[in-house]
């Protein structure tokens, strides 16, 4: 073979190679800080969702625990009532089979006894309603004591099933969040915001009563992390904020932002007033109106409590505790 037939068949196996090789050698391009951050927007917003969906499992097991132990209360009284019944029961039953309802109808009509025959008649009539009672008595202990158990095995089977869902869900938030914050450290070189001084937020306008108090609170919680299922004092989640600012003023609400929904009075924008919650779509976020159209919330994974504009998102609808 010639050496210029030899030198065009290396040359077209390289060139060969350098196409097939091409493709794979292209290296891809990571994503820009400003495509990350619409990422985190978007897995931010998702993950917060799941994060108050969460939140309402708990307050749905924390109801259902104490229904379950409202009926264990309950159960034990009925099981020595019915105990009672049964007794009562059982002593009726032994004096008819030692009498005998024939010796007791032929002693009534025998002659020369010491009251009348209306008045053994109408004795024996009071004693068969006064044993009929008894009886009926026990019929509704043990219908009573079968219901509460029956309600009691529900409540505890619904309250297994939800601690399952809220295992699976926390398993889900927390791999979630693994990926957020290292979306965040390419981002920004840092997985979560860095720390800053609840003075950043200025002072808190002076708000009477309760509300003012809940107003107070939020304000000294800016610069706190976020913490899913937190709600104080080192971290907090959207509705676990707004929880422990009014938990401060003496008010109790669900920590789960559609829950708080349910639990406030609705007020239109024109009435807002520093304390008022503000609802975003989907009633999957939650923040303290502090006036001037400012808000202070939680905001999400990596980041901190703090003061800002209230139109962050759609709003779903504004409340009064």
């Amino acid at each position: 073979m010639s050496s210029l037939r030899m030198l065009l068949r290396s040359l077209a196996v390289a060139g060969l190679s350098a196409a097939l090789l091409a493709p794979a050698s292209v290296a891809r391009a990571e994503p820009t800080p400003a495509e990350l951050t619409k990422q985190i927007e978007k897995s931010s917003t998702e993950l917060e969702r799941i994060v108050e969906s969460y939140n309402k499992l708990n307050e749905e097991i924390k109801a259902n625990k104490a229904t379950a132990a409202t009926l264990e209360a309950r159960i034990g009284p009925l099981q020595d009532q019915a105990e009672r019944s049964r007794a009562d029961v059982g002593a009726i039953a032994a004096t008819a089979y030692k009498t005998g309802g024939m010796r007791t109808a032929a002693a009534l009509l025998e002659p020369g006894g010491p009251a009348s025959l209306p008045d053994r008649l109408g004795t024996l009539d009071q004693l068969t309603r006064q044993r009929q009672r008894t009886i009926d008595s026990f019929t509704g202990d043990q219908r009573r004591l079968i219901d509460q158990k029956t309600r009691l095995d529900v409540t505890l089977a619904k309250e297994a099933a939800q601690a399952k869902q809220l295992a699976a869900a926390k398993k889900r938030i927390e791999a979630d969040l693994s990926g957020l914050y290292e979306m965040r450290r390419k981002a920004y070189g840092r997985a979560t915001e860095a720390p800053v001084k609840a003075s950043s937020a200025g002072t808190p306008p002076a708000v009477s009563g309760k509300a003012g108090v809940a107003v107070r609170y939020a304000y000294g919680a800016v610069g706190k992390p976020y913490g899913y299922g937190d709600d104080g004092p080192g971290s907090y989640d959207c509705s676990g904020l707004t929880l422990a600012a009014w938990r401060a003023a003496g008010k109790s609400l669900p920590h789960s932002a559609a829950q708080q929904w349910d639990a406030v009075t609705r007020i239109s924008r024109s009435q807002l007033q520093p304390g008022d919650l503000v609802f975003y779509s989907g009633l999957g976020h939650v923040a303290l109106y502090v006036g001037g159209g400012q808000i202070i919330d939680a905001p999400s994974a990596g980041r901190n409590v703090s003061k800002r504009g209230m139109n962050i998102m759609s709003i779903a609808g504004y409340g009064r505790v």
